[in-house]
C-alpha cells in the first residue's frame, strides 16, 4: 500500500523518511537555494527541541521574578501605609499631650 501524504498532513513528520525534494523544470539547475545535508538538519532540529524544551523554564523563571517584584512593591506599600498611619497617631498623641500640659499650666 503506498500512502501518500500531502503538504498539510504529511505521512511522516521525520525528515528521513520522507521522500527527497524534486527540482522543478522552472528552477534553474544552479539554483541560490544550496542542498542541506541531513547531519546538518539533525544537529538544527536537535537545537530547536532543547531551545524548545528550555522556552517553559525560561517563562517560568521570568513569571516568578514578576511575581517577586510585584510582592516586594505590595510589601513596600504596606509599610509605607503602616509608616504614615503611626505617624498620624503619634501626631495626634503629640497634641493631645500638648493641650494636657497647656491645660496644666493654665491652672
Amino acid at each position: 500500500m503506498n500512502v501518500t501524504g500531502t503538504i498539510d498532513r504529511p505521512y511522516t513528520h521525520d525528515p528521513q523518511k520522507q521522500a527527497p525534494m524534486t527540482s522543478s523544470a522552472s528552477e534553474p539547475s544552479g539554483s541560490a537555494t544550496p542542498a542541506v545535508s541531513p547531519m546538518g538538519a539533525n544537529d538544527s532540529r536537535q537545537n530547536r527541541t532543547r531551545e524548545m524544551q528550555l522556552i517553559p523554564e525560561a517563562m517560568a523563571r521570568a513569571h516568578m521574578e514578576q511575581r517577586m517584584r510585584e510582592a516586594d512593591a505590595e510589601r513596600r506599600s504596606v509599610r509605607l501605609v503602616a509608616g504614615r498611619r503611626m505617624q498620624r497617631r503619634a501626631e495626634r498623641i503629640s497634641l493631645r499631650a500638648r493641650r494636657a500640659l497647656a491645660m496644666a499650666v493654665m491652672q
